[in-house]
């Protein structure tokens, strides 16, 4: 498995919508993928959104939102499970 986090910094008039199109549009896109596991939106205060997504082999890249919604790019990072 791996687990990959999407990670967003949206500017604070255009959170909400950066929230509404990752629920409706982004994270949908991702699982209709037959290597898509699950996935999970997180939020926080300062404006920033997390998108956690687990998959069975490579994953498949976030959908990009409108780039006026950002702070800066989007970055991203996998993850494999530890075993302990």
């Amino acid at each position: 498995m791996i687990v990959r986090m999407v990670e967003m910094a949206a500017h604070p008039e255009a959170h909400q919508d950066l929230v509404d199109w990752a629920c409706a549009v982004a994270v949908p896109e991702l699982e209709r993928n037959l290597d898509h596991i699950s996935s999970e939106v997180f939020t926080s205060a300062d404006n920033r959104l997390v998108v956690i997504s687990r998959w069975r082999s490579a994953p498949v890249p976030l959908a990009a939102p409108p780039t006026h919604w950002l702070r800066r790019e989007a970055h991203s990072w996998d993850f494999s499970p530890v075993d302990r």
